[in-house]
């Protein structure tokens, strides 16, 4: 995935920056399942990343385009809220030498064709501390309006995220909040990391 395809909707404001956290992960929060430290990966203008720091995680976001991570600090500037953000390929999150308890994904798994699916599943693995959460909010097949990301089925998630060293926990029906007017249905993947793989290369390679 080239950080060139998204360079141009932050000269503007993109569908997906909502000016708050999306819902679904506010949800999770109250449901007592994030434990720390919190990984917003593709975390755009870090709203996401903002909120669990203000809910008294450490957090980072991560994202490949540098505007959106310029936004997103600036943002924690003026709101006094202490995150980290990081210009970062989310294929090569090991990179980071960190382990999280938690990894968010808001509409970053639905940009990755199926080559790229395996490397971010690996990349992931390679970030995550065992027992740790995925939470992965995607658009679904259901999403039946014109334009915007490929659409993801269940079938697919769990073919990319239900075998070590994940499993699938649940997959429940959302939405995903834009600023367009409305919201996009969407599905919001539980994922639990429960071992580490026999190679890395191997889980990457498919």
């Amino acid at each position: 995935m080239s950080a060139s395809r998204f360079e141009e909707a932050y000269e503007g404001t993109p569908p997906w920056d909502i000016g708050r956290a999306q819902p679904a992960f506010e949800r999770v929060v109250g449901a007592g399942l994030v434990s720390g430290p919190v990984l917003d990966a593709g975390c755009g203008t870090g709203e996401n990343a903002l909120f669990f720091a203000s809910r008294g995680f450490q957090a980072v976001g991560v994202d490949a385009v540098e505007a959106a991570v310029t936004a997103a600090r600036a943002k924690a500037a003026a709101r006094g809220v202490t995150a980290e953000f990081l210009v970062h390929d989310a294929l090569a999150l090991g990179e980071l030498g960190r382990r999280f308890g938690t990894v968010v994904d808001s509409g970053l798994f639905h940009t990755f064709d199926d080559g790229e699916r395996p490397l971010y599943v690996a990349s992931l693995a390679a970030a995550t501390a065992l027992r740790a959460r995925v939470f992965v909010l995607c658009f679904s097949e259901r999403e039946l309006g014109d334009g915007g990301p490929r659409r993801v089925t269940q079938a697919e998630l769990r073919q990319a995220f239900d075998a070590p060293p994940f499993r699938v926990v649940d997959i429940e029906t959302a939405e995903m909040a834009t600023n367009l007017g409305g919201g996009r249905k969407a599905w919001l993947a539980s994922i639990e990391r429960v071992a580490a793989p026999r190679s890395w290369a191997a889980v990457a390679e498919g």
